[in-house]
C-alpha cells in the first residue's frame, strides 16, 4: 500500500499494490476513541484550561459532523489515581465517569500509579516530583481500534490522541482493510493553537486540528471537581 499525503500534513488515502483502494461508504460509521490524560494535556497546552473539562460526545459529534461520518460509539480510556494517592482526582474521575456511562458511553479505566521522578535542571541539580503512570491504556486503545476492524464495528476510528505508540494500529487497520478489501480510514483528532509545541498526530493516520472555537462548543459544563 502506498500512501498520498493529506492537507494537514498526515497520511490520506491508501491504495492497493497501485490499485485503487475500494469506494468510501456514503455515511461511514465511525467509533470514537479517546485518551483521556492525552486529550487533556494537549487541550491545556493549546487552550489553557486546567482540568479535563471536554464533553466528549459532543466532541466526537461535532467532528464527525464536520466530516460526514455518522458517529455509531463512544470509547473513552483513562487512568484513575487510588483515593489514598490522591483523592481529588480519584472523585473527579469517579463522577465524570459515571456521567459518560450513564450517557451510553463505552468506558475503560485503569489505575494510575504514582512514581518518584527525578529531573536534572540547569546547573546541575536534580528535582523529584510525584508523578502519575497509567501503564496500559495505549495498549488497550490500540487492541480495541483493531478488535473493532475485525468485528467490522466502524469504518472510520476516530481518535483523540497523539500518543505515537497507536500509529502500529493505524498499521494494522490498513491490513485488516486489505484482507476485507473495504474502505476504512484512521484519524487522529487533537486540539491546536499557533502556541503548541506538538503540531503533529499520530503518523499514518488523517490528522484533524481542534481548534478552540470547535472545542468551546464542547465543553462539559458539569463541574465534577469536588469541593
Amino acid at each position: 500500500m502506498t500512501p498520498s499525503r493529506g492537507p494537514l500534513g498526515g497520511e490520506r488515502g491508501y491504495s492497493f499494490l497501485g490499485m485503487a483502494m475500494p469506494a468510501e461508504p456514503p455515511d461511514p460509521r465511525t467509533v470514537a476513541f479517546f485518551d483521556g490524560q492525552n486529550l487533556f494535556h494537549s487541550a491545556k497546552e493549546a487552550f489553557g484550561y486546567t482540568y479535563p473539562n471536554y464533553d466528549v460526545y459532543r466532541l466526537a459529534a461535532a467532528v464527525c459532523a464536520d466530516q460526514g461520518w455518522r458517529l455509531s460509539q463512544v470509547r473513552f480510556y483513562t487512568g484513575v489515581p487510588d483515593p489514598a494517592d490522591n483523592t481529588f482526582w480519584h472523585t473527579f474521575w469517579s463522577r465524570k465517569l459515571l456521567a459518560m456511562q450513564r450517557a451510553g458511553i463505552v468506558v475503560y479505566k485503569r489505575a494510575l500509579r504514582y512514581r518518584n521522578k527525578v529531573v536534572e535542571l540547569p546547573g546541575g541539580s536534580t528535582h523529584t516530583f510525584l508523578a502519575g503512570d497509567e501503564k496500559g491504556i495505549d495498549v488497550r486503545i490500540a487492541l480495541d481500534i483493531t478488535r473493532l476492524a475485525h468485528r467490522r464495528e466502524y469504518d472510520v476510528a476516530l481518535v483523540f490522541s497523539q500518543d505515537q505508540d497507536l500509529s502500529e494500529a493505524a498499521d494494522e487497520v490498513r491490513t485488516i482493510a486489505r484482507e476485507q478489501k473495504r474502505w476504512i480510514k484512521i484519524a487522529s483528532a487533537f486540539p491546536f493553537s499557533p502556541t503548541v509545541r506538538n503540531k503533529r498526530g499520530i503518523n499514518k493516520t488523517d490528522w484533524i486540528r481542534i481548534d478552540r472555537s470547535l472545542y468551546e462548543r464542547c465543553i462539559d459544563r458539569r463541574d465534577y471537581r469536588p469541593r
